[in-house]
């Protein structure tokens, strides 16, 4: 079976927020702020530990909150930005609202498959991709209005309207727009390529890109926040593993006890409070799509 076409596109001249206008290709464009999205839980000790800005005002919270300089805190570097990335990570799996990006591109006739980051495909929104072929103007006295004001009316949806009707209304218009309207489809192949539906006839063609990820320049302190209590629970976690290696350390007083168990009941206590108030308080909704 021969391969499909793939293609890596270059961005448009509207709704980039992250990489320079002007062709530049979507892969060679960086992602917002300071985190490094293709590298994050993906580093290992032979690669060495670069610290960014903002990767060290959550070391120094960390450090800082375990005792340092004051009381030695057993870490390597290495270490503390596993706990880092872990914390960074969750948020990022988690994304709020405010953290919506936008990027796109021009089609190219023929083609329906494009490669794009992993870290915008990770946190897909939406794809608005329009036909133009067979389309359907949404306005007053169209087909697809008369049948949109039609399926309120038979259904008697405002009559003990619930959550479930709601959730099935959406499905159902959603899925009228893509048949009967101008809006085309489209899916996410092996976490690398988006491939839309119908194939692009012309080239020229915008499509618009809606993600979630994590800005560090402009995150807001809350959030930021949340990143640091959060990697200094794992680092608890990390550090209550080695102290617990040993119940004491020899010393001229008679031996100093270690406080491993502590650490590691703490870490897990304080992972669960984080987990339960990013889900209450920070992570939207889900988004009611057939796609």
């Amino acid at each position: 079976m021969p391969q499909a076409n793939r293609i890596q596109p270059n961005l448009a001249g509207w709704g980039n927020s992250f990489a320079t206008y002007g062709g530049k290709p979507v892969l060679k464009g960086t992602s917002v702020g300071e985190i490094n999205y293709e590298t994050l839980n993906a580093t290992t000790m032979v690669d060495g530990v670069e610290w960014t800005h903002f990767d060290e005002t959550i070391k120094d919270y960390i450090l800082a909150r375990l005792g340092h300089p004051v009381v030695r805190v057993e870490l390597t570097p290495y270490q503390i930005k596993t706990c880092i990335d872990e914390g960074v990570g969750t948020l990022y799996n988690h994304a709020p609202l405010f953290a919506t990006q936008f990027v796109a591109f021009d089609v190219s006739a023929g083609l329906n498959t494009y490669e794009l980051p992993t870290y915008i495909l990770n946190n897909l929104e939406y794809v608005v991709y329009k036909k133009t072929l067979l389309s359907i103007q949404q306005k007053a006295g169209t087909l697809e209005f008369d049948f949109f004001i039609k399926y309120f009316q038979d259904n008697f949806l405002f009559q003990n309207f619930g959550i479930g009707d709601f959730y099935l209304l959406q499905q159902n218009l959603e899925m009228t727009r893509k048949i009967l309207g101008q809006e085309g489809a489209f899916t996410v192949l092996n976490n690398k390529y988006l491939h839309i539906t119908p194939k692009p006839v012309v080239d020229g063609q915008t499509v618009i890109v809606i993600y979630r990820a994590l800005d560090s320049a402009t995150i807001h302190p809350a959030y930021r926040n949340w990143i640091q209590q959060y990697s200094l629970a794992a680092a608890k976690g990390t550090l209550g593993q080695i102290r617990g290696k040993y119940a004491t350390v020899p010393s001229p007083g008679g031996g100093a006890k270690l406080n491993g168990a502590e650490l590691v009941k703490e870490s897990t206590e304080e992972k669960d409070k984080l987990m339960e108030r990013l889900l209450n308080e920070f992570e939207e909704p889900p988004r009611f799509s057939t796609y």
